[in-house]
């Protein structure tokens, strides 16, 4: 017969608040278990009785130690933590173009400065001293910042449902800069439309290869509306002349994969360049000299910037080749995104309705469409003539401002010393 269990209460009294622990047998093995503290609320009586519950526990086998409490475990490092948050973004389809803005946002501003930091000790103020870092640095926008913000934030606030942080310190506008939006730009009139072509064309006349594709492109953007990386992804497949259609593919949204209807003055541009480049049906229509793709930054700095030089200076300049007084400019400040504002202006002006102008320039929303809406039907100058006029390939000069508004004919332009085929061709 087994011998009955035993077992024992201590009180220590050597602390202010007497302590006590119950001692016994179980497993084999001495047990000691400390109880609490007077202060706690433990008693004689209240110790034998959990002594008396314990041994009950023991007899029927279930009683098991306390297991001792998991070490703490060490911090993540933002890096840490950042890289295998974006290596699950990697596996959840995103557009690559989401994935390389994730991945400049972190490799070259957000781990400079937060790499060796542990999640916890991310707080408000550093990620305030990493905005005003970045200000100081002057390299980036402040729009862009605000970006690389929005991109820690969402790195945060993984860390808060994984319960690694209490709170999301990169949450909040007052995190963010003030930016000051600059007003959106675009050609609206039709003299600066064709001197912008024009001066594509002195851009083709001192190129050494592809000449003809520096006013093709400028025409794309600016009478087809297509975004910069729309009109460098097109191949030749995509150009139906005949039918008078582009196809364009590779948006980078789902509305912006569409058919653009080509306007005469497009139409006639785009076929003397096709018989030049004489290309392949599945090459691009604007590469390199190789045939490789165009850059966008370079197509901005070596074409649309020094299209927009020669332009002014044509505008600055009369025909006899004095300068020109209360001559407006074309500003520098002119963008590819630019031309595709003027685009929607154009189509204002030849008459057609904004659902139809949103649907060939690709647009979700019709913010924009309609801000460019209103200002066109405002005009009361006759520019909406002129441009009329650019795009179906007439001559747009035969109109003139006139202060009460209404266009007014002048003389044709043949007849005013210049060839009227050289007119009409800056269309």
């Amino acid at each position: 017969m087994p011998r009955p269990l035993k077992g024992s209460v201590r009180r220590d009294d050597r602390w202010a608040s007497p302590t006590y622990s119950i001692r016994f047998t179980a497993n084999g093995q001495r047990q000691t278990v400390t109880l609490g503290s007077e202060a706690d609320g433990w008693t004689q009586a209240r110790a034998e009785q959990e002594l008396t519950t314990v041994l009950a526990d023991v007899r029927r086998g279930i009683w098991k130690p306390a297991q001792p409490a998991p070490a703490p475990r060490e911090a993540a490092t933002f890096h840490e933590f950042a890289s295998e948050w974006f290596e699950r973004r990697e596996t959840e389809g995103l557009r690559p173009a989401t994935l390389d803005h994730l991945r400049w946002a972190l490799t070259e501003h957000l781990l400079p400065h937060f790499a060796a930091l542990t999640l916890d000790r991310i707080t408000i103020a550093e990620v305030d001293r990493y905005v005003r870092a970045q200000a100081r640095k002057g390299k980036i926008a402040a729009s862009s910042i605000n970006r690389t913000v929005s991109v820690l934030g969402s790195v945060l606030e993984t860390a808060c449902e994984y319960e690694l942080i209490a709170r999301n310190p990169a949450h909040g506008r007052r995190r963010r800069l003030v930016v000051t939006r600059p007003a959106r730009s675009w050609l609206d009139s039709a003299e600066h439309v064709a001197a912008l072509l024009n001066g594509a064309s002195a851009l083709d006349r001192d190129a050494r290869a592809r000449k003809g594709q520096r006013r093709a492109l400028i025409a794309t953007l600016v009478l087809g509306g297509l975004r910069i990386g729309e009109a460098l992804a097109l191949r030749w497949r995509d150009l139906d002349l005949a039918n008078g259609t582009i196809t364009v593919r590779a948006s980078k949204t789902d509305a912006g994969v569409r058919v653009v209807h080509v306007l005469p003055a497009l139409g006639s541009e785009l076929r003397a360049y096709a018989v030049a480049a004489k290309g392949d049906p599945a090459g691009l229509v604007f590469a390199t000299s190789t045939g490789r793709p165009l850059g966008a930054t370079n197509v901005r700095r070596r074409v649309l910037a020094k299209a927009v030089d020669k332009a002014n200076e044509q505008l600055a300049t009369e025909e006899n080749g004095e300068p020109r007084e209360d001559v407006e400019l074309i500003p520098a400040a002119i963008t590819p995104h630019s031309l595709r504002r003027t685009f929607a202006s154009i189509l204002f002006a030849v008459g057609e309705t904004p659902p139809y102008v949103m649907a060939q320039m690709g647009h979700r929303t019709a913010h924009v469409t309609l801000a460019i809406y209103a200002r066109m039907m405002d005009r009361r100058d006759g520019e909406r003539d002129r441009l009329r006029a650019l795009v179906n390939g007439e001559d747009w000069t035969a109109f003139r401002r006139s202060s009460g508004g209404e266009p007014v004919a002048t003389i044709p332009p043949a007849a005013s010393g210049e060839p009227a085929d050289r007119q009409k061709s800056a269309g």
